[in-house]
């Protein structure tokens, strides 16, 4: 089979012939209802219209700008943070119809591909199982965002789609489950994967899956560890998973983002036949960045510990605030620049960026702060992960994104296993403690089972590894603390003219979460006006 590198947009033709005896004589002259399935290649082409519909580069990126990660002035992302957005807002209606169209071209695809008796039963069964696993993504991100969603089990007929109810989150999330514990087996492990077929579905990655729906219904603790364990401690069966060597090589490196141990599954890129090209919108305008589309935060930078194990407000923890950036966690270099930061170009020369408004002592003017500037970025931070050394002119990259990779199991197994009262020094070394030694901690207060709170500690951990994936926001949705870190304002570095208002830390934007209505979007108004069956979550109308 090829490679999902390309995709194809399958095209169904209908056909209506007025006065023909027999309705159902296929054409044989173009592809029909009756004749599509029963082609090989047609079949391979469904399969990899699917994949493309997957997932995109703006779902991964685009919600950090709805977490304290990472802020945006533009259009719906900014009218959310603020909580503003109504059940009018575009993003509601754009992300579901496009989980939806997924969900629909999944179900025709198992409804009708068993009318092909030419390929093998095993490929069939297979890129089945690889459907099932497109359908439980689809809806694990839909109940995650709307709660309470329709449910789809089959291809609906318009009939059917106009009075179809919501079914309850933990229906779905069961079925979610149902779904992957039934496709696992008949996926092929990640050693089984040539590399001719990287980015296909694997039992890994529908573990991964099981993981994170369990792991977001919040009770489901002991779950959450048994799956962890298979992909830690079973991968005879489900395939070798380790920590790549390099942090930033895992995301910027061409030849690590592309083939590791890490990664569990990706979105697969590459140059000139499919690519994304949100860094040209992320870097900075001194590197060829065009406008700051989404800068991170001050919130974020200061949760990244230093290299002695201790957050920057701990006694103790030599943080200087006039000097912020040194003997920090080696991730923070890795994922966002800073006034002053060497900046390593593709031909490994290097530049200073020079942030701080007048810091530039040679063209002051072209400091990367400017207020008010659409260009400059609103917080003074950009960002470096996933920057890709070989992109084509204006960002265009080819590198993966990882949808799941091995890091994020270390960080769940140490979450639930806190969280049932398991956490100990060998659990720690094994999750925590490897990921800290990987990203280049060496001193025994970062590297050493620590006292103190280990919750606080573990969540700070899942932040500064996860920076930009996209999974922030569902953290502090989940662990319902986003009353708390999504109301105020979003700040950037401390170049505000004013030192006396928030200590000088630049005001971006005023947020408001409100615990009663924004943990949940709104169901878009038009599918409410189609389906008067579906109600609206509260506080939208």
């Amino acid at each position: 089979m090829k490679s999902i590198y390309k995709h194809f947009i399958i095209a169904f033709a209908v056909l209506a012939i007025a006065g023909c005896k027999k309705l159902d004589i296929a054409p044989t002259d173009r592809f029909s209802d009756l004749t599509f399935w029963t082609v090989d290649v047609n079949v391979t082409n469904a399969l990899n219209n699917n994949y493309s519909l997957l997932y995109n580069s703006s779902l991964y990126f685009e919600p950090e700008a709805l977490s304290d990660n990472a802020y945006s002035p533009s259009g719906d992302l900014n009218l959310i943070a603020s909580g503003n957005a109504t059940s009018l807002t575009a993003k509601f209606a754009g992300d579901w119809a496009s989980y939806y169209r997924t969900i629909k071209s999944v179900n025709i695809f198992l409804a009708n591909v068993d009318q092909n008796k030419t390929l093998p039963q095993a490929t069939i069964t297979r890129m089945k199982a690889e459907n099932q696993f497109m359908r439980a993504f689809a809806l694990f991100n839909l109940s995650k965002w709307y709660g309470d969603v329709p449910l789809p089990d089959h291809d609906l007929t318009p009939e059917e789609a106009q009075v179809i109810p919501r079914t309850s989150k933990a229906a779905v999330s069961d079925f979610i489950i149902s779904q992957l514990e039934a496709a696992i087996p008949n996926l092929p492990s990640k050693d089984q994967l040539p590399a001719s077929e990287n980015g296909r579905i694997t039992k890994g990655a529908a573990l991964a899956l099981q993981m994170r729906t369990l792991l977001y219904q919040g009770n489901k603790m002991a779950e959450v560890v048994a799956v962890c364990e298979k992909l830690i401690n079973n991968q005879a069966t489900y395939g070798t998973y380790s920590l790549a060597s390099s942090y930033s090589a895992l995301f910027s490196d061409p030849a690590t983002n592309k083939n590791n141990n890490e990664s569990i599954l990706s979105l697969q890129y590459v140059p000139t036949v499919r690519t994304w090209q949100n860094f040209w919108d992320f870097a900075p305008r001194t590197v060829g960045g065009r406008v700051s589309n989404m800068a991170p935060t001050q919130e974020l930078v200061d949760d990244y510990i230093m290299l002695n194990g201790r957050g920057i407000k701990e006694a103790g923890s030599g943080y200087v605030e006039s000097n912020p950036y040194v003997n920090r966690d080696p991730r923070l270099t890795a994922t966002v620049v800073y006034d002053r930061y060497t900046w390593v170009n593709a031909n490994n020369t290097t530049k200073t960026i020079y942030i701080r408004p007048g810091s530039d002592p040679v063209q002051p003017g072209l400091d990367e702060y400017s207020p008010g500037s659409q260009s400059a970025s609103a917080t003074g931070y950009y960002w470096r992960k996933y920057f890709d050394p070989i992109a084509l002119s204006s960002f265009v990259s080819g590198n993966n994104l990882h949808l799941f990779r091995y890091a994020e199991v270390l960080l769940t197994y140490a979450e639930a296993k806190n969280s049932l009262g398991q956490m100990d020094a060998a659990v720690w070394t094994k999750t925590i403690g490897a990921l800290r030694q990987r990203a280049g901690f060496t001193e025994a207060g970062a590297l050493n089972f620590p006292a103190g709170d280990l919750t606080a500690i573990i969540r700070r951990e899942r932040r500064a590894e996860l920076a930009m994936e996209g999974l922030r926001v569902d953290d502090i949705r989940r662990w319902k603390v986003a009353e708390v870190t999504m109301n105020g304002y979003a700040h950037g570095a401390r170049f505000a003219a004013d030192q006396s208002v928030d200590g000088g830390y630049i005001r971006t934007q005023q947020r408001k979460f409100n615990p009663q209505r924004d943990y949940l979007w709104a169901v878009p108004s038009g599918e409410t006006s189609l389906n008067k069956n579906l109600t609206q979550n509260p506080g939208y109308q």
